[in-house]
């Protein structure tokens, strides 16, 4: 018990105590609340990612006529309906001084929600507007982010917010990696699944991922409940200190912040998620189209992918702190966030020297002059072996044709017969570059943002950012996947590349800007005495630390307002 006491509860350091902002059970309490912050941010990423690889065979068999382009429509409800309400909800959380109420809101919305979205064949009409609603919904909760976000930056002080928001960054890149390596783990279940009400409801490969966001959910409404999330804040108060203001709402009002950087990084945002997004989006149907994987292979491949990528993501979020007590943060973000985005979507340019495998689906023609054999596709020129079955009668053929899956690139989409194929070795490459790139990106515009925003309260620009992220989410695979399915890959990959190098330029040319301010105290002196003191005591016992941030207390006064209660 004592050892998981260690491992989930941060104890505080001399050093850490020896500003004197903080008592050690008010730092073990704030820590607390920003790793429930964490997992939040994980589970509202993971809600969206989960059903990516898997939403296109789930609307196919629920409705077979509804098409990959309105696919598009499914999975950018979730970031519409996340963009329309972040504003709002980070307004609504610095109009309370709280985020516990509009996060429980939030979250029983995301538990129901998903729940939905696994008891679609309930209905008996509309399945692709029902899924369409319920992801919806789900993007609803998911504007929680902003709050988290918010909240982020007025709990943890200017040394830590790197750190901080490398971690929850790395939460929420987890949970859109981790969301399809999770559908790949109950890809056993098939299918049909098993039947859990009257045979019309069941739990399958499809519904298990909503179900998987229900329980979780629930979990984490049940940690933001007064027992376990104590809200502390502690920017304000840091601030107010360095710059030898009176109150924490006399210093924020005093530091403007730089609109030409922090419009900047929220356009960087736009564009980060926008090419993260879309290769998820599409990652099933392009393997499907370019390597003629079935449903069930691209969703257990894509699995593997993307656990391999959550891994190198991990990796990178573990270097981003080191990287940037080296060099810089604006230089960092630049080359080692957007560049390697770049050569990302550059990779996936088509540059195999055989064309994708072509899927001819069987016709009346094809049955009528019908050897031993027959293929569900026989791409182009070559004979494909993939699918292959052998008849007695004309009877079993023609069944065996209205009920086998087509395998290749579909000729419903003309560039399939003219353009070259992508190799594995593209793909992998590619997407390598992006799990590197992208973790790097999204953390550093975070953190430079939150520093140039300074201690104000931060809801509403949060919200901004989150809703421009969103807006990625929801303009990229509806765009994108249009240009995928009516130009092909040189349109679709070409054009994020240079979107993503025009970004580039534009960082480099406002680079100084990126720089967060530093301020002064004009009682520097006195301030320096009092932790110096601290630091020469190097007290380890909490009891005597109190004492001295006691004795300390007519140089380092409490805000005149309280805490927002907790």
């Amino acid at each position: 018990m004592e050892f998981l006491k260690r491992c989930f509860i941060k104890r505080p350091t001399p050093e850490d105590l020896a500003d004197g902002f903080e008592t050690a059970p008010e730092y073990t309490a704030r820590w607390n609340s920003i790793r429930i912050i964490y997992y939040t941010t994980f589970l509202m990423s993971l809600g969206f990612s989960i059903i990516l690889t898997g939403v296109w065979p789930y609307l196919d068999k629920l409705d077979p006529d509804a098409g990959k382009e309105f696919m598009g429509w499914i999975v950018s409800a979730n970031p519409v309906g996340q963009m329309i309400f972040s504003p709002l909800l980070g307004w609504w959380s610095n109009k309370l001084g709280s985020i516990r109420l509009p996060l429980l809101c939030s979250l029983a919305l995301f538990s129901i929600a998903s729940g939905m979205y696994s008891t679609l064949e309930l209905f008996t009409s509309h399945h692709k507007y029902w899924m369409m609603y319920s992801r919806f919904l789900i993007g609803v909760s998911s504007s929680s982010i902003a709050a988290c976000r918010s909240y982020l930056s007025a709990a943890t002080k200017v040394r830590e917010r790197t750190a901080a928001v490398s971690m929850v960054s790395l939460a929420q890149t987890l949970g859109f990696i981790v969301g399809p390596a999770l559908q790949g783990v109950v890809t056993p279940l098939g299918d049909q699944g098993v039947p859990l009400f009257r045979n019309k409801l069941h739990l399958n490969m499809y519904t298990a991922t909503g179900w998987i966001n229900v329980a979780m959910g629930i979990m984490n409404f049940c940690l933001f409940l007064p027992f376990f999330f104590k809200e502390k804040r502690i920017a304000a108060r840091e601030a107010m200190v360095q710059q030898g203001k009176q109150n924490e709402k006399e210093t924020w009002k005093a530091l403007k912040p730089d609109y030409v950087s922090a419009w900047s990084l929220i356009f960087a945002f736009f564009i980060l998620v926008f090419n993260f997004v879309f290769l998820e989006t599409l990652a099933t149907p392009l393997t499907m189209d370019m390597f003629a994987w079935t449903k069930a292979e691209a969703l257990y491949y894509m699995a593997w992918v993307m656990a391999v990528g959550a891994i190198v993501a991990c990796a990178t979020f573990v270097l981003i702190e080191p990287l940037c007590k080296r060099f810089p943060e604006h230089n960092v973000l630049l080359w080692g966030g957007f560049f390697l985005m770049v050569l990302g979507r550059a990779v996936y340019i088509p540059m195999s020297d055989t064309p994708p495998k072509l899927a001819v689906p069987l016709n009346e023609t094809i049955l009528h002059n019908a050897e031993p054999y027959v293929y569900a596709s026989n791409f182009t020129e070559v004979y494909s072996n993939l699918t292959r079955v052998e008849y007695e009668d004309m009877a079993t053929v023609v069944e065996y044709v209205q009920n086998a899956d087509v395998l290749g690139c579909p000729v419903s989409q003309e560039w399939c017969k003219t353009t070259k194929g992508m190799t594995i070795s593209q793909f992998l490459i590619g997407y390598a570059f992006t799990a590197i790139g992208y973790p790097i990106g999204v953390t550093l515009i975070t953190t430079i943002f939150s520093k140039i925003l300074g201690p104000r309260p931060q809801g509403t620009w949060m919200g901004i950012m989150t809703g421009s992220g969103c807006m990625s989410r929801a303009l990229g695979p509806v765009f994108l996947s249009t240009i995928y399915t009516k130009l092909g890959l040189y349109w679709t990959f070409g054009s994020t590349a240079v979107m993503m190098a025009a970004t580039i330029l534009w960082l480099w040319l406002v680079r100084d800007r990126l720089i967060p301010p530093e301020y002064e105290n004009p009682n520097s002196g006195q301030e320096l005495q009092t932790v110096t003191s601290k630091k020469d005591a190097n007290v380890a016992d909490p009891s005597e630390l109190e004492k001295l941030n006691g004795s300390n207390s007519q140089v380092i006064e409490r805000p005149d307002q309280p805490d927002p209660p907790s």
